[in-house]
């Protein structure tokens, strides 16, 4: 999903790549397990090695003439290494004309209960279960890829629903997803042209 987010927001921004995704970031202490490191199958990186790599990542895109690097990142594991990265780089790279920004609004978007206030203003209700998922994010998967959802094995287990909202038609969630992605893309974009601006 975050790759169709960034390809929205590039469009929207003009003249934009999008570097490659990072798969590895911080789910958790390794050992003991916390956070998502306590289901299997997890993979975590210690905030040093995400912070380096980062760090090297930005650095050889500034190498290459970029003048301007935006940190995004859809997991809250994330968030403070994108900061801190773009906070200790910001210097050096602002007295050569150039800008490495960390957009918080990405996540928190997400996170703040914006989305839910969206999906809402979308007329759809849902009611919490408790679970780490709601009907935004999974129609922005389905939008993205139908199969990342597993909608064929929900469907046969009688579970194409979250937090009492059913997803069937699927073409309406995806629908609905297009349209989550779109305005999350909107509001990061503004984001992105704040923080450029403050900079100057």
């Amino acid at each position: 999903m975050l790759r169709v987010a960034t390809e929205a927001i590039a469009r929207k921004l003009g003249n934009t790549l999008v570097a490659p995704i990072v798969p590895f970031v911080p789910e958790g202490d390794i050992a003991p397990p916390t956070g998502h490191m306590k289901y299997p199958g997890t993979i975590s990186v210690r905030q040093a090695t995400f912070k380096a790599l980062l760090t090297d990542i930005a650095e050889s895109l500034r190498a290459h003439g970029f003048e301007r690097v935006i940190l995004i990142g859809d997991s809250g594991g994330n968030q403070t290494g994108m900061k801190e990265v773009a906070a200790e780089l910001m210097p050096k790279w602002r007295a050569a004309g150039a800008g490495i920004y960390f957009i918080p609004e990405y996540y928190s978007f997400y996170d703040s209960g914006e989305l839910s206030k969206w999906l809402a203003g979308q007329g759809i209700q849902e009611v919490d279960e408790g679970h780490h998922d709601n009907v935004a994010i999974t129609a922005m998967v389905m939008a993205a890829d139908p199969n990342a959802a597993r909608v064929n094995q929900r469907r046969a287990k009688g579970r194409l629903a979250i937090n009492g909202v059913k997803l069937d038609p699927v073409a309406k969630t995806v629908a609905v997803g297009r349209r989550a992605l779109e305005y999350r893309a909107e509001v990061t974009v503004a984001a992105i042209r704040r923080a450029v601006a403050a900079s100057k």
